[in-house]
């Protein structure tokens, strides 16, 4: 009976691998230049360029690096201001980790004055899932309970570019965690 408890012990845990991982990407906002203020107004739209040329799903994130600057998650209306009164999010870490929590438009600006009329801004698009359906409830920031509109005219996607720009992880689900530890103290009569 002990070798058949270790069958079913060993079954659960590849069952529960399998079924509890998410994958997700972890992009660095502007590949290696990272989030700087860009050097010609040339280059004026290089951080919208660079979030048009990656595709964003639900659970990715993006880092920005950044030296003696900030990022600012704001509204559509002060994305195009170029100033923030209620930003969603602020940081000024020089390191900020932000998590896409849902599908549709993030937009993000420097918070140094005058670095977002230089080009310093980046609109994110979180493309919509399978599970993702009309009836879900309106979007919110992982930082604030203010909504986004996502009005506004759509980035084209395209897939998933390989550069150091990407980083690939797991991360596992809670509830994964919660239907493990039922199985187990059911299969080894813990309780």
């Amino acid at each position: 009976m002990g070798s058949m408890k270790m069958i079913t012990l060993v079954t659960l845990l590849v069952s529960f691998f399998m079924f509890s991982c998410v994958s997700s990407t972890e992009f660095e906002v502007g590949g290696e230049d990272g989030w700087i203020v860009p050097k010609s107004t040339a280059h004026g739209d290089m951080f919208n360029q660079w979030a048009s040329d990656n595709r964003f799903k639900v659970g990715d994130t993006i880092r920005f690096k950044y030296k003696k600057d900030s990022v600012l998650m704001v509204s559509k209306e002060e994305y195009k201001k170029c100033k923030a009164t209620k930003p969603q999010l602020y940081s000024n870490n020089e390191d900020t980790v932000f998590k896409l929590d849902r599908p549709g438009l993030f937009y993000f600006i420097s918070g140094v004055s005058g670095h977002c009329e230089k080009g310093q801004k980046m609109i994110i698009k979180v493309m919509e899932t399978e599970e993702s359906s009309p009836e879900s409830p309106p979007p919110s920031s992982s930082s604030s309970s203010s909504s986004s509109s996502s009005s506004s005219p759509s980035l084209p996607a395209s897939t998933h570019k390989k550069s150091s720009a990407l980083k690939n992880a797991v991360q596992f689900s809670s509830s994964g965690f919660v239907v493990f530890a039922i199985m187990a103290v059911s299969v080894f009569g813990l309780v």
